[in-house]
C-alpha cells in the first residue's frame, strides 16, 4: 500500500542522453565512459569512481542534485494524488549525504555483511573485489542503525523480512 521510488533507478534516468547530468559526466570523466550506443556505461564509470574517492565525490556532486529534484517532483505528485499516502524513498546513501533529514522517518534495511557482499555480487554481476569497493564507499550498516527510526533485518527468510516490513507499516 506504500508508494515507492528507487533512487538507483532515478540516478540511472538522470544520466541518460538528453538529461543534464549526461553532458556533465562526459565533460568530467571523458568519452571513455560511453558504451557502444552512446549511453553512459555504468560499469566503466563505476570502475573509475569506486576506486577513487575524489572522483566518486565529483560523480555524486553531479548526479545527487538531479536525483533529489526528481524525488521532490515524485513526492509532490504522490501528495497530490493522496495526501495521506506513505511515500518511501529507497536510497543507499541517504545517511552519508544527509538527505535523510528531508523525511519524517528513516527505515534502515540491512543484512549480515557477508550476505550483503554476496547479494551485491550476484545482483550486479561483480567480482568480490568490485563489490567490496562499493560497500566500502558506504557507511557500515552497523553505524547506520544509530540513525534508524525502524530497522528491517533481511538476513533470514523472505517471510521474516515480510513480517518485519508489515510491522513497520503498521
Amino acid at each position: 500500500g506504500c508508494e515507492l521510488v528507487d533512487a538507483d533507478r532515478v540516478a540511472h534516468a538522470v544520466i541518460e542522453p538528453g538529461q543534464p547530468a549526461y553532458d556533465e559526466l562526459i565533460a568530467e570523466f571523458g568519452s571513455s565512459i560511453l558504451g557502444a550506443e552512446g549511453r553512459i556505461d555504468r560499469g566503466r564509470l563505476g570502475a573509475l569512481v569506486f576506486a577513487d574517492s575524489t572522483r566518486r565525490a565529483r560523480l555524486n556532486a553531479i548526479v545527487h542534485p538531479r536525483v533529489y529534484e526528481a524525488q521532490a517532483a515524485w513526492l509532490s505528485a504522490v501528495a497530490a494524488r493522496d495526501p495521506r499516502a506513505i511515500a518511501i524513498v529507497d536510497a543507499a546513501l541517504m545517511i552519508e549525504t544527509g538527505s535523510y533529514r528531508r523525511f519524517d522517518r528513516l527505515i534502515v534495511v540491512h543484512c549480515l555483511p557477508e550476505l550483503q557482499l554476496t547479494r551485491l555480487q550476484e545482483r550486479n554481476g561483480l567480482t568480490r573485489e568490485a563489490a567490496q569497493l562499493r560497500i566500502d564507499a558506504q557507511m557500515p550498516s552497523h553505524e547506520k542503525l544509530a540513525y534508524a527510526d525502524f530497522v528491517i533485518d533481511t538476513s533470514t527468510s523472505f517471510e521474516e523480512t515480510r513480517r518485519q516490513t508489515e510491522q513497520v507499516f503498521h
